[in-house]
């Protein structure tokens, strides 16, 4: 089985890694979820999912429609 903790930048405590990596995440967000899988007490996994939002025209805005 591999080591999780392959993809967690080289050097330095492991904690100061793993937070590092959370706050890069979360910076590159402007909607979404950052996820940390733990196992045994140590962070193993983030995940990052981000979402599009498409801002809601205001009915005034709107074309108006023929038909």
């Amino acid at each position: 089985m591999s080591d999780p903790r392959k993809n967690l930048p080289a050097g330095g405590n492991d904690e100061l890694k793993w937070l590092e990596l959370v706050k890069q995440q979360v910076g590159s967000l402007r909607y979404g979820v950052v996820e940390i899988v733990v196992h045994d007490g140590r962070v193993i996994q983030i995940e990052k999912t981000e979402r599009l939002r498409l801002d809601k025209t205001p009915e005034a805005q709107r074309p108006e429609r023929s038909g």
